[in-house]
C-alpha cells in the first residue's frame, strides 16, 4: 500500500475521505489485548489475596505468642499436683450422636414428604403434556413406575449419603445433605405448581 512518501505501519488503518483525498493515516488501539491481560491477572490477584489473608491472621497471632510477658523473680508459685483415685471420664464429644436421632427422623421424613410432592406434580405435569426439566429424570419420565422408582431412589440416596457422613464423623454435612435435597425437591414442587 504506497501513499505518498508515507509507510502504512501494521495496525493503523488508512482514512481516506470519499472523495479521495488523504487525510493522514489514524492509529487504531485495539484494546481487546487489554482484556486479554487483566482477566487472568485479577483472577491470579484474587488468589493470591485470599491467600495471604490466613497467612497474615497467623503472623497476628504468633507475634502475640512471642511477646514476653513482665516476670518478676519470686511471682512463680509451683502448682500442687492433684491426684484422683477414680478413672478419668471424658464428656461426650459435641457431634457425636446416633444415626437414627430426632433430628435425622425430622429431616428424612420431610425429605420423603417433599419427593412425593415432587412426583405427583411431576407426574401431573407430565401427563398433561408438559416436559421434564431435569436431563436425569428425563430418562425415566416415560412411565410411572420408572418415575417413582427415580424419586424413591433420590430418597434413599439421601439417607445413605448421610448415613456415610455420619460414620466418616461428618455431622453437620450429614443433615446438610437433607436440607439441601429438601430444598431443591420443595424448589421443583413450587415451579411445577406454578407452571401447569
Amino acid at each position: 500500500m504506497a501513499l505518498r512518501g508515507h509507510i502504512a505501519w501494521p495496525g493503523t488503518c488508512v482514512s481516506t475521505s470519499t472523495d479521495g483525498q488523504y487525510w493522514g493515516l489514524t492509529k487504531v488501539m485495539r484494546t481487546s489485548w487489554l482484556r486479554q491481560i487483566q482477566t487472568p491477572k485479577a483472577a491470579i490477584l484474587l488468589a493470591v489475596l485470599s491467600l495471604c489473608r490466613p497467612g497474615f491472621a497467623q503472623q497476628q497471632v504468633s507475634l502475640a505468642l512471642l511477646k514476653p510477658l513482665a516476670i518478676e523473680p519470686g511471682a512463680i508459685e509451683p502448682v500442687p499436683v492433684v491426684r484422683s483415685t477414680q478413672p478419668a471420664t471424658l464428656p461426650e464429644a459435641p457431634g457425636d450422636h446416633r444415626f437414627w436421632d430426632r433430628d435425622n427422623s425430622i429431616l428424612f421424613a420431610a425429605n420423603a414428604a417433599f419427593s412425593a410432592a415432587d412426583f405427583v406434580v411431576t407426574r401431573d405435569n407430565l401427563r398433561s403434556g408438559g416436559q421434564e426439566l431435569n436431563p436425569i429424570t428425563r430418562l425415566v419420565s416415560g412411565s410411572t413406575t420408572g418415575l417413582a422408582l427415580n424419586f424413591a431412589g433420590e430418597a434413599v440416596g439421601v439417607v445413605g449419603l448421610s448415613y456415610f457422613f455420619h460414620k466418616t464423623g461428618h455431622h453437620k454435612l450429614e443433615r446438610a445433605v437433607s436440607a439441601v435435597n429438601i430444598g431443591s425437591s420443595a424448589a421443583a414442587v413450587s415451579f411445577g405448581l406454578a407452571h401447569r
